[in-house]
């Protein structure tokens, strides 16, 4: 289905951990995002099932992002972007126009066990968020802004360097996952900003629109 040419419709998932068949259903839309934790262990195997799945959904374009569980984009990164097929874009710090977007996507989080793509807090994740476009629309990072789906036991912890990056840049769109338990939706200034989390594929897709005229987002549909 295309919709409006106004619109671009987004469906997001994250933290899908190799279970993603259990999903209840995957929306239509013009444009599939993964902001990361797509395998367990993070090997290739895993990668191999995954990628397959991710190439046969029905939307026009894929966006895919690492996770700290997702290894095998840190120790083969060429092999596993490979993996993905020419019609996924993989984002590392890196960017991609479609359709009049500019979309940016990171990998990092504040240091979490011994996981991949974990950097310590202060100025090493700074120079990450440092490299994020002003130009950017919708940003994806695998792992929260502090204060915002990123709460843990009653505590937050998220990342304060990419909540500051977040106002700075003020994407319509902010997609992130890696918090299972806080799940939702919320504004900082003009971005939206959401966890879009399926905590093992406990619950779905959320889906946006996105107006590349006006620069707004809405939550259409949430788990």
């Amino acid at each position: 289905m295309r919709y409006p040419l106004s619109m671009m419709r987004i469906v997001a998932v994250a933290d899908t951990h190799t279970l993603e068949k259990r999903l209840p259903r995957i929306p239509d839309g013009d444009l599939f995002v993964h902001a990361g934790d797509m395998l367990n262990r993070g090997t290739l195997e895993e990668l191999e099932v995954v990628a397959a799945w991710i190439r046969q959904l029905p939307h026009r374009h894929k966006l895919v992002i690492a996770g700290n569980h997702d290894w095998c984009f840190a120790h083969h990164k060429n092999q596993a972007v490979g993996m993905l097929g020419r019609d996924v874009h993989y984002l590392q710090d890196s960017g991609v126009l479609i359709e009049g977007l500019y979309f940016w996507g990171s990998p990092w989080q504040p240091e979490f066990f011994s996981w991949a793509f974990n950097l310590s807090r202060g100025a090493p994740l700074r120079a990450k968020w440092a490299l994020i476009p002003q130009s950017t629309n919708v940003l994806i990072t695998h792992g929260p802004p502090r204060g915002f789906g990123d709460c843990v036991d009653g505590g937050h912890v998220g990342c304060k360097e990419l909540l500051a990056a977040v106002r700075r840049v003020q994407p319509m769109l902010h997609l992130f996952g890696h918090i299972h338990e806080d799940g939702g939706a919320w504004h900082v200034g003009e971005a939206l900003i959401s966890n879009v989390t399926t905590w093992d594929c406990r619950s779905g897709a959320t889906v946006f629109d996105v107006d590349p005229c006006t620069k707004v987002a809405t939550v259409v549909e949430t788990a």
